[in-house]
């Protein structure tokens, strides 16, 4: 996409979003972007419980997002946009733009007198199996997301880390153990499936994760065949099989069940010195939804923004960086959550109500 002409003084134009008690809005445009209060228009741009809310008036998505935002928030006024398509909400020309973060995750293109701002939502840089990759969108204000925006977090290649959870899965098998591995319920859980080596043994998940698993399959997106753990009524399948879970059920009856098993986390935060440890798990897999260090800057870089606004997560550090690179860079304050909120939140949290919109607005 071609970079659009210099940006406007802000006080000639004025910022096309701005912090509101409900979240972040658009004034022209008369909309909200993953509202944390109710609104009676939101663009949400995917379906994790920090950024994607019920009780608002109508939902904005891209396409291959539907399936799962209505999984967990049932039934919604939803209108959904293909990947680049526009469409104009009072004059501003809005589209969306892949993330690369989870199924159907978008970053938001929103144009207006000579501006061009995205909001990132939450991001990766390294295309996966189960989403489309990230796409760079050129803009004068770029929005971004900073979870893991500290020097030390840069990741490993994925095939590697695989390559590790497999060879641990089938360790197990080895030793006669169950194997237990955690991860949240939507987008990490569907990655580390179609990361997993089925010839190994049986892939058993927790009930949080095969609804979420189906919309996936409906969007295309192979994953191996699955079992509910309540399906499971013979005992020696544990010993062959895999568990892919959400953390909380590390606590709850499935560990029981359990009794034995090998423990371990997929996680960006595995890679902070004593993380495992601390959780009491046996093994921890770096694997973050999220861009690290030189995922954020390189892809903040090649927006051309003359401007960033940096959000949840490590806003200072990023800032001060962006700043000396010569930015105009600044943080906002949000209600967005991390990577550890969305590990152990498998519900999406509720907004009180919203006035219905106008069926002329959108979206």
């Amino acid at each position: 996409m071609p970079m659009p002409p210099p940006l406007p003084s802000a006080a000639a134009a004025g910022d096309l979003v701005v912090r509101r008690p409900e979240g972040l809005y658009c004034p022209p445009g008369d909309f909200y972007i993953d509202p944390w209060r109710a609104v009676p228009r939101a663009i949400i741009t995917h379906a994790h419980a920090d950024h994607a809310r019920g009780g608002h008036g109508a939902y904005l998505c891209a396409a291959p997002g539907e399936g799962v935002l209505r999984a967990r928030l049932g039934d919604i006024r939803l209108q959904t946009l293909a990947y680049g398509q526009t469409i104009h909400v009072q004059g501003v020309t809005v589209s969306l733009h892949p993330a690369g973060h989870v199924l159907g995750s978008a970053q938001v293109r929103l144009a207006w007198r000579g501006q061009v701002w995205v909001v990132s939502g939450d991001y990766k840089t390294e295309p996966d199996r189960t989403c489309a990759p990230f796409e760079q969108v050129r803009c004068h204000c770029f929005i971004t997301e900073s979870t893991f925006g500290l020097p030390i977090y840069r990741w490993r290649p994925s095939a590697e880390v695989f390559a590790e959870i497999n060879a641990w899965w089938q360790g197990n098998v080895a030793a006669g153990r169950p194997s237990l591995l955690l991860g949240y319920s939507f987008g990490k859980a569907q990655r580390l499936l179609a990361g997993l080596d089925p010839s190994i043994g049986p892939i058993v998940v927790h009930s949080a994760v095969e609804p979420l698993n189906e919309a996936y399959r409906a969007e295309g997106v192979a994953l191996p065949p699955t079992l509910r753990f309540s399906e499971v009524k013979d005992k020696a399948l544990w010993r062959q099989a895999v568990v892919v879970a959400p953390p909380s059920a590390a606590r709850g009856p499935m560990s029981r069940t359990l009794s034995g098993a090998s423990d371990a986390m997929a996680s960006g935060w595995m890679q902070l010195r004593g993380a495992r440890r601390r959780a009491g798990l046996d093994r921890g897999f770096v694997l973050s939804d999220h861009a690290d260090w030189p995922g954020l800057v390189g892809a903040i870089g090649a927006t051309g923004a003359e401007r960033v606004i940096v959000t949840h997560g490590q806003e200072a550090v990023l800032v001060r960086w962006l700043q000396e690179q010569g930015l105009d860079a600044s943080s906002m304050e949000t209600d967005y959550g991390d990577e550890a909120a969305n590990d152990t939140t498998d519900a999406v949290a509720p907004a009180a109500e919203a006035p219905a919109p106008s069926d002329q607005q959108a979206p």
